[in-house]
């Protein structure tokens, strides 16, 4: 008796990963952000993580910001709740000392003779408002670029930050990002808009696609309107005039609009920083810019609504991959049926650029 045929959709396929994506780790050698500049005053301490890693951030009143092991190499209670000394910090139960290289450099009651070990120290520097760390190996932190920030650094452009801690791997981010066919979801904020890929592009480390847009109902909202500088309607005239490219070069993820060849009139960069040791949470760090129009002022004007209108978007897509997770956790594994060409080469990427997370015990 022949064997029965499964379904296209289950066959085996080059471009998924053979394993299950969510168990996929974010691969520590990379910079990520942990904290925004803000977050850490001068003279004081942050707890973050990376990964289940626990991690301080410190900001002496004199000197750069240093990164070590929230725990103290004495108690094992946390650095973060201590105070900073100079350029050291000190655990608030006994006192012990560290400097930024994870040192100890005081115990109140040994001698400096009898000083025992230290913490563990992360590369950490301090671009574009925000703090990023080095996790995995220092000896590559030197040699592996920092995200790049131009839009921010361009007087041409007003820049919004945001973040929030959501409850999911940092794998559905990225496919939620770069999958453009789920603006049927937020056609309640947006309108009916009909999503067309322009092409693709796999390199090493990176893929790239490239989308055109037309609006087939609705009407345009105020927030849009402030990205584009006009209101526009559903004219054919319209249609494909603006092209968005959205790129995941590992591990940030950029999304640019352009209209009719000029510079962009949007450029968002963003990254997810897993939290838990699983890395079913991640604190997502995004940076959306906005290129001011020609009248003075109008965009600080219009900021407002522009803040309103992106919230309402990143609430629905917080939702829905939350549910993704929630889906994910109740069946035990990944049995996503992906047929949309661009994601299933995201899902390989992620999946080659990751590591492997270990299986939890039966």
């Amino acid at each position: 008796m022949n064997k029965p045929v499964p379904p296209q959709s289950l066959r085996p396929d080059p471009d998924l990963p053979t394993c299950d994506l969510r168990r996929v780790g974010a691969h520590p050698d990379h910079w990520y952000p942990v904290a925004w500049s803000r977050e850490l005053k001068r003279g004081g301490t942050l707890a973050t993580a990376f990964a289940g890693e626990p991690i301080v951030l410190v900001r002496p009143r004199n000197g750069p910001v240093f990164a070590l092991e929230d725990r103290c190499a004495h108690r094992q209670v946390p650095l973060s709740k201590g105070t900073v000394d100079g350029c050291a910090v000190r655990c608030c139960y006994h006192g012990w000392a560290y400097n930024a290289d994870g040192r100890c450099t005081d115990v109140p009651y040994l001698g400096k003779d009898r000083l025992p070990n230290g913490v563990r120290a992360y590369p950490v520097r301090e671009v574009g408002s925000l703090i990023l760390v080095f996790p995995g190996d220092p000896a590559l932190a030197d040699v592996t670029p920092l995200p790049g920030f131009a839009a921010l650094e361009d007087p041409a452009y007003k820049t919004r930050k945001f973040g929030r801690f959501v409850r999911c791997h940092y794998s559905f981010m990225h496919e939620n990002l770069m999958d453009m066919n789920h603006q049927f979801m937020h056609s309640k904020q947006m309108g009916q808009m009909k999503p067309r890929v322009l092409g693709q592009k796999r390199e090493a480390g990176s893929i790239e696609v490239r989308y055109s847009f037309s609006r087939v109902g609705g009407k345009q909202p105020l927030g849009e309107a402030v990205i584009f500088g006009e209101r526009r309607g559903a004219d054919k005239a319209l249609a494909e005039r603006d092209v968005m490219t959205v790129r995941t070069e590992y591990p940030y993820q950029t999304l640019r609009i352009s209209t009719d060849g000029q510079p962009a009139v949007m450029d968002l960069w963003i990254c997810y920083t897993p939290q838990d040791k699983e890395q079913r949470t991640n604190r997502t760090f995004g940076l959306l810019s906005v290129r001011r129009p020609k009248v003075p002022f109008v965009i600080d004007l219009l900021w407002p609504l522009l803040v309103a209108f992106t919230e309402r978007i990143f609430k629905e897509d917080r939702d829905i991959v939350e549910l993704e997770q929630a889906a994910h956790d109740s069946q035990g594994c990944d049995l996503n049926q992906e047929v949309f060409p661009v994601i299933r080469s995201l899902r390989g990427l992620l999946a080659e650029e990751g590591v492997r997370l270990p299986q939890p015990a039966l």
